[in-house]
């Protein structure tokens, strides 16, 4: 499906000779933002101590965070078609790091969850437009390569995150923990003046309803949304359970991260080279193939002993698997949503996510009567969903990359 030149289905509003310039600074804030997103996790079994928080309790602020940073994405990706994206793809990232360096000063569960839920704003308000300005960088051609480059950029911050921040902590304490807002306050006041600006659409669609999103739920769109819900609720389970996994096993809050780290660490390659796949490959095939083999793969990962080489390598192979499936994703919702290219984006990356992580409350309760590991397994099953999703005749016209 080719991307027309009209004002309404236009890309982005990118001068040429700078697609590279623009690409590499949207993944940079990519990786701030996701960097300190993952701040959360490798704290957690110490924030349960400290704040007397069940596994039930510790998934629900896992789903918070998750829900502030993903329900908000398409009026994010609306607001940012409409008024221009250099804002958003800036402000985002720098919410996000200057309140989830603030979670080692809540004083309670509440003030904790009014972090997560500021902090998690600031995500909502970076990804759609941050997606659209990177997919649509080149005038749509190659759109898969650079979404791979844009999701590596995130992933890479997640996997550097947890090493980072539990470094910091071992020096300065959880109350010390808020100096690490200011290496992006410095980077993203770098990245505005680095970023052109963007042509504004005033006459950019306005997000959808409730019950128009309904509506396309019900066609391609939904199809892809099931597989974006399915993988997202697989990366949170893991990023709830996995550090407490680590903790009942006896390993080390360093060694926790390191899982944590190695898992996003296969994730980020995974993104480059699903990136590469969608513009190459049958997507239905590359769907189901990612989605069925990370099945065993996140049953290893889950059932060895944390830290454990074998389980460190299982632990990539299913970070990889399982963040592949982002670009493809992505470049179908904007394939399908080419007018709303923000919006489509908020729906698959945001919406989808938040349906998966509310899901991994039920997980988070069923660990606490029979313990992580054995509700992690137990969860693998509904993964098998999203294989059967990838075959399912909607998307039968976006297959192929060169289906138009």
């Amino acid at each position: 499906m080719q991307v027309t030149s009209t004002p309404e289905s236009q890309p982005v509003a990118v001068p040429r000779g700078i697609t590279r310039r623009v690409v590499l600074a949207v993944g940079i804030a990519h990786f701030i933002n996701d960097g300190y997103s993952s701040f959360l996790s490798p704290l957690l079994p110490r924030l349960m101590d400290d704040l007397g928080m069940s596994i039930a309790l510790a998934a629900s602020l896992m789903m918070t965070w998750s829900l502030a940073g993903s329900f908000l994405q398409p009026l994010a990706g609306y607001l940012a078609d409409r008024y221009g994206r250099r804002f958003f793809v800036v402000g985002g990232p720098l919410i996000s790091a200057i309140f989830l360096s603030l979670i080692g000063l809540a004083p309670s569960v509440q003030i904790l969850a009014l972090f997560l839920i500021i902090g998690g704003i600031g995500s909502a308000v970076f990804h759609p437009p941050g997606a659209a300005l990177s997919g649509g960088a080149g005038g749509g051609k190659g759109s898969g390569v650079r979404m791979s480059f844009f999701a590596f950029g995130g992933l890479f911050g997640f996997a550097v995150g947890p090493l980072a921040v539990v470094g910091l902590v071992a020096v300065v304490d959880l109350s010390g923990m808020w100096i690490a807002m200011i290496p992006a306050i410095i980077v993203c006041g770098v990245l505005f003046r680095v970023l052109p600006t963007d042509r504004p659409h005033p006459d950019a669609a306005l997000p959808p309803s409730p019950r128009a999103v309904l509506r396309m739920l019900l066609g391609p769109l939904g199809v892809v949304f099931g597989i974006g819900a399915l993988s997202g609720f697989l990366q949170r389970l893991f990023m709830t359970l996995s550090p407490i996994i680590s903790a009942q096993d006896g390993v080390s809050e360093a060694m926790g991260a390191v899982v944590l780290s190695v898992y996003m660490g296969g994730q980020a390659i995974g993104t480059l080279a699903g990136g590469v796949l969608t513009d190459r490959m049958d997507r239905v095939y590359l769907l189901a193939g990612l989605t069925a083999f990370s099945i065993p793969a996140h049953f290893f990962t889950f059932w060895l002993p944390a830290g454990s080489p074998w389980m460190l390598f299982a632990a990539a192979i299913a970070g990889f698997l399982n963040l592949a499936l982002m670009p493809p994703v992505i470049v179908l919702a904007q394939e399908i949503m080419p007018k709303s290219r923000g919006v489509g984006s908020g729906i698959v990356m945001g919406l989808a996510w938040a349906t998966g992580s509310v899901v991994v409350i039920a997980f988070g309760v069923l660990a606490d009567g029979i313990g992580p590991r054995p509700a992690a397994v137990i969860s693998l099953p509904l993964v098998a969903i999203a294989t059967a999703l990838a075959f399912h005749p909607t998307l039968r016209l976006h297959r192929r990359p060169d289906h138009s």
